[in-house]
C-alpha cells in the first residue's frame, strides 16, 4: 500500500492537472488489514458497538467481506453516533464517532486523499497534515509579525465549519483531481450516511462530522480552494502592499502591512465565505492593530496598549521582553485555562480513590500532557498557574474521600517527596523560524 501511495503522490506533484481514475481499487484487503493495525485501541465506538478488539476476531473473514461489498457497491457506511466533548465554560462541541468498520474504510481513504493532496496544499495549511502542528503554526504566526511588515491582524472565525461544508461544492473540488466514480461515490455515501443520537436518525444534507477520520482531510480540500487558494492569487495581488495568512483547519489569522488591505479583505472574505455556504462568527472576528510600532500606533489614538487576538488555545499580545523590546508574546487563553482546569478537575473527582502511587502516576501524565503543548516561549507564569491548581484540586479531592479531611499541605509536600511530579517547564521555542525566508 506504501509502495502505491508514494507512486500516486510522485504523479501528482509532477502534474498539479493530473486527474486519478483508478483510485478504489487500492482499498483491498492487505490494504484494509494495514489500516486496522494502525487504528488505536480504546477509542469510542459507533452505533453497533464494536471495539477493535472485537472486529479482530474474525478479522480474514470480515475484511474479505468488506472488500467484496465495497467491489459489489454493496458497502453502506453507518450513520456516525453523536457524542459531545466540552469545548469552553459554556459551550460542546458535537462529534460524530463512525463504527469500527466505516473506521478502517476511512482511513484506507484518508491516506489516498493525503497522498494526492499533500503535493497541492499550501504552506499556510498547518492543521492536520503530516509533519505540521499547532506550534510549526504558531512559530509562523511570530515570524510574521515579528520579519514582516505586517502592521495590521485579521482574526477571523468561521462559524461551525464541520457542520456547514457544502457537499456539493466539496465534490466539485475533489474532482479536480479525482475521476474515479467508485472512490467518489463511495465519499458521499460517508457524507450522506447520517446521525445517529440517542436512537433517533438523522439526515445530513450538508457538514462533515468531527469524529470522522476522514473530516480533517476533506475540510482541509474544501479550504483549499475557497480560502488558501483565493487568498494566494486573488488577496495578494490585490493588496497594496504585502498580505499574509496562517491556517490551521478551520482557525486562520491573516496580517497585513495597510489598513486598507485588511478592511477590504474582511469585506471581501464574508462575501466568499457566503458563496460556498459558510459565515464567519463576526462577533468573534476583528481587525487590530499590531505589529512593529503598534505600541506606540496606540498611544497615539489614546488607546493604553494593543488589542489581542485568540489562535490556538493562546492570547497573542504585544508586550516587552527581557531585554525592555517590544515583541509578540503568548499565554494560555482565559477559556482554554479554565477548561482544563475543569477538566482536571472531572478527572480528580473521578479518580481521588486511586492508590497513592497510581494517582500520582495519573496526575504527572495530565501534567506532561499539559507542558507538552502549553509549555511555549513565553507562558512560564501561565503553567505554574496551572500546576497550582493542580494540586489545589488534587488535596481538594483527595480531602473528599472520608469525612477525616485531614490532607493539610504539610502533607501534600510529603506526598510530593515520595512522588515527585513534573514541574513546569517550556518545551517549545517559538523564536527558532524567525528567520526571513
Amino acid at each position: 500500500m506504501q509502495t502505491k501511495l508514494t507512486r500516486i503522490a510522485e504523479l501528482a506533484k509532477q502534474d498539479r492537472k493530473l486527474r486519478f481514475t483508478s483510485l478504489a481499487h487500492l482499498l483491498d484487503q492487505q490494504s484494509l488489514k494495514e489500516c486496522h493495525q494502525k487504528l488505536p485501541r480504546d477509542k469510542a465506538t459507533g452505533v453497533d458497538g464494536t471495539t477493535k478488539a472485537e472486529y479482530e476476531e474474525n478479522l480474514e473473514e470480515r475484511l474479505e467481506d468488506l472488500v467484496a461489498r465495497l467491489k459489489r457497491k454493496g458497502y453502506r457506511p453507518q450513520p456516525s453516533r453523536r457524542t459531545y466533548i466540552p469545548k469552553d465554560e459554556k459551550s460542546v462541541r458535537p462529534l460524530g464517532i463512525p463504527s469500527y468498520e466505516d473506521k478502517i474504510v476511512q482511513k484506507g481513504i484518508q491516506q489516498i486523499l493525503n497522498a494526492i493532496y499533500e503535493q497541492d496544499f499550501l504552506e499556510v495549511s498547518y492543521g492536520f497534515r503530516p509533519g505540521r502542528g499547532q506550534h510549526m503554526a504558531l512559530q509562523e504566526v511570530d515570524r510574521m509579525l515579528m520579519t514582516e511588515p505586517i502592521r495590521f491582524v485579521v482574526d477571523a472565525d468561521i462559524r461551525g465549519f464541520f457542520n456547514h461544508v457544502d457537499h456539493d461544492w466539496l465534490m466539485r473540488f475533489l474532482e479536480q483531481r479525482i475521476a474515479d466514480p467508485s472512490l467518489l461515490r463511495l465519499i458521499r455515501k460517508f457524507l450522506k450516511a447520517g446521525i445517529m443520537e440517542q436512537g433517533v436518525w438523522e439526515e445530513t444534507e450538508e457538514g462533515t462530522p468531527q469524529g470522522g477520520l476522514i473530516s480533517p482531510i476533506l475540510g482541509n480540500v474544501y479550504l483549499h480552494y475557497v480560502l488558501d487558494l483565493w487568498f494566494e492569487i486573488e488577496v495578494k495581488k490585490g493588496s497594496r502592499g504585502k498580505a499574509s495568512m496562517v491556517r490551521f483547519a478551520d482557525d486562520f489569522v491573516c496580517g497585513f502591512q495597510y489598513l486598507e488591505d485588511a478592511e477590504r479583505f474582511y469585506t471581501e472574505l464574508v462575501e466568499r465565505l457566503g458563496k460556498f455556504g459558510l459565515q464567519i462568527a463576526e462577533e468573534k472576528t476583528k481587525i487590530i492593530r499590531l505589529g512593529i510600532g503598534s505600541e506606540i500606533a496606540c498611544k497615539q489614538v489614546g488607546l493604553r496598549k494593543p488589542a489581542t487576538f485568540d489562535f490556538l488555545g493562546f492570547t497573542h499580545y504585544w508586550g516587552k521582553g527581557k531585554k525592555g523590546k517590544y515583541r509578540l508574546k503568548r499565554q494560555t487563553s482565559v477559556k482554554k485555562f479554565r477548561t482544563k482546569v475543569k477538566e482536571f478537575n472531572e478527572w480528580m473527582r473521578a479518580n481521588r480513590h486511586e492508590k497513592e502511587a497510581e494517582l500520582a502516576k495519573g496526575i504527572a501524565r495530565k501534567l506532561n500532557g499539559h507542558y507538552n503543548y502549553y509549555g511555549v516561549s513565553d507562558n512560564y507564569r501561565h503553567l505554574q498557574m496551572y500546576y497550582g491548581k493542580v494540586l489545589t484540586l488534587m488535596k481538594k479531592w483527595r480531602n473528599r474521600r472520608s469525612q477525616k479531611r485531614n490532607l493539610t499541605w504539610e502533607k501534600v509536600d510529603r506526598f510530593l517527596e515520595r512522588h515527585p511530579l513534573p514541574r513546569p517547564r517550556i518545551q517549545v521555542n517559538l523564536y527558532a523560524s524567525r528567520a526571513v525566508r
